[in-house]
């Protein structure tokens, strides 16, 4: 791997010896990037947060894809008594992806973070952690550029596209940039943000991207709201104080490598995996078929 690559240890490393945290640190070095103020960039951060969170009400209202693929399962969920096997921080976490991923695959507005496949996980995380620990947007949006900033390091070493590493590049990206904000938001330090982001790419190492016909809904959606759940887990680890063998950087570039040997099929052309089950063919066949007549 390059130098010139940015490198998230990097930015731990002197954050940490500057003695900040790593939200401080990076709003400081994105005003310096982007050529404005702190309120600037904490401005924008907060209209994104406003759009993530008409997505959620948009996906509870139980919209429906184009395709009626899917539609309705986050309300559902939402309106369901809980069997009790999530708690309610993560079952909210759940509801509040899948209803992105809802209301993306009825063509509503959402925010690509960093995807519009992957756009659930971070407004799950987000919006969950707002709700049971009363965070401040202010909080949020500082938690944004962290986000982002992580997900800035994925696109330089690696890939965020599902079309060439896979969901782990997708969904995987964004469960690694939710932990690491969810950890900062927390109180967490820099050098557990670093670990969170690397546990998550332990855990969904080799997640492959296979859209049913080539649409972003199934395994899509509900894949969201488990990759908010990997987000929370990843967090709960380093807040308590366990580490990463693997550096973060390092787990970003394995990410790479994986992505880089999966075969076509997997790589978001509905030639593989659950897209290419006799369910999925058949229903695609019926799908298209129809379209066609129209």
């Amino acid at each position: 791997m390059k130098n010139d690559k940015l490198s998230l240890n990097r930015w731990i490393a002197e954050a940490e010896e500057k003695g900040q945290s790593l939200q401080e640190f990076l709003i400081e070095y994105n005003t310096r990037q982007l050529e404005c103020d702190r309120a600037q960039l904490l401005d924008k951060m907060k209209e994104m947060l406003r759009v993530m969170r008409k997505s959620i009400e948009s996906g509870l209202t139980g919209v429906r894809s184009h395709s009626g693929l899917t539609g309705g399962d986050a309300r559902k969920l939402q309106q369901a008594k809980s069997c009790g096997l999530l708690g309610e921080k993560a079952r909210d976490a759940v509801i509040f992806a899948m209803a992105v991923g809802e209301c993306n695959a009825a063509m509503g507005r959402i925010v690509a973070a960093p995807t519009a496949g992957a756009s659930g996980v971070l407004p799950g995380v987000f919006f969950a952690l707002e709700k049971h620990y009363n965070l401040s947007e202010e909080t949020l949006a500082e938690g944004l550029v962290v986000a982002g900033s992580i997900g800035l390091v994925i696109a330089d070493r690696a890939s965020l596209a599902g079309a060439t590493g896979g969901c782990q590049a997708e969904c995987g990206s964004a469960a690694a940039m939710a932990a690491g904000a969810a950890v900062t938001m927390l109180g967490g330090t820099p050098s557990q943000a670093g670990t969170a982001a690397a546990i998550v790419f332990k855990n969904i190492l080799g997640l492959v991207c296979d859209p049913v016909a080539g649409l972003v809904e199934v395994p899509c959606i509900k894949r969201n709201g488990s990759c908010a759940l990997q987000a929370l887990a990843a967090a709960e680890l380093a807040l308590c104080g366990i580490g990463s063998f693997i550096p973060a950087d390092e787990a970003i570039d394995a990410m790479k490598s994986v992505g880089d040997a999966l075969p076509c099929a997997l790589r978001e052309t509905a030639g593989g995996g659950m897209a290419a089950t006799p369910t999925a063919l058949a229903w695609a066949k019926q799908y298209f078929s129809q379209d066609k007549d129209k």
